[in-house]
């Protein structure tokens, strides 16, 4: 008779590792279709690779050019973004935009005032080790000029305690809505940088706007190496 295996060659629950979205099949699906939308009827430019951990909890903060920004992002990451969107997204009347959203974990957000709830589903995706897409400044930018930064992502990183990694998007979706920025062919660029150092050690207000500023300096320094880059391309052809 073959003997027992030992007690602890038995699968564990507790020790065994969550199942990430990303490798789920409709999440896999998605984002195969949103690459080749992405980078064949866009052209979407990656100056430097995205800096996401292959595990473990994160949060990507990024300008803000039009309503197809996530998707111009996501297709750059192997990571699953669970991104903090307007909750007025959810009435956009398209046929299976609703389940998409659910499929891929977006959490709304209220315009008026401090969404709380949104705030905790946030940190409770983040203490799932998921990376939590954020636009800081609330709204689509006006011009080139980032906007005022919200100080919501700043006590995000505080109370989580997770890295901040900063992206900058430009290109010809700027000032789109959601349904003309996808429909339109568009030529965008993206670049990422590296995690940002900022004191962690308290929530004052004082502590939030200095955390805000870093995370707002380090998006105009990628926004610099991306002109930059740009133009050198330009001078190339």
């Amino acid at each position: 008779m073959t003997p027992d295996a030992p007690a602890t060659s038995a699968p564990n629950e507790l020790t065994r590792p969550a199942p990430l979205p990303e490798d789920s099949f409709p999440v896999r699906s998605l984002t195969s279709v949103n690459y080749l939308l992405c980078h064949l009827y866009h052209d979407v430019r990656v100056y430097t690779p995205c800096r996401l951990p292959r595990n473990g909890p994160g949060i990507l903060v990024c300008n803000h050019t039009s309503g197809a920004d996530p998707l111009f992002i996501q297709s750059a990451c192997r990571r699953l973004i669970t991104w903090m969107m307007a909750a007025e997204y959810y009435q956009v009347p398209v046929p299976g935009l609703p389940w998409v959203f659910r499929s891929i974990g977006i959490i709304p957000v209220q315009r008026s005032g401090r969404d709380m709830p949104a705030m905790r589903m946030a940190l409770r995706a983040l203490h799932k080790g998921r990376i939590l897409g954020v636009f800081p400044e609330g709204r689509i930018e006006t011009g080139r000029e980032l906007l005022s930064l919200q100080t919501g992502v700043a006590m995000l990183a505080i109370k989580s305690g997770v890295p901040v990694y900063p992206a900058y998007l430009d290109g010809t979706q700027r000032g789109k809505e959601i349904a003309h920025a996808v429909l339109t062919p568009c030529a965008a660029t993206l670049i990422f940088g590296p995690p940002l150092q900022f004191d962690r050690s308290s929530s004052s207000r004082e502590s939030l706007e200095a955390a805000t500023d870093n995370i707002k300096r380090a998006i105009e320094a990628l926004a610099a190496e991306s002109h930059s880059r740009r133009e050198s391309t330009w001078r190339g052809w």
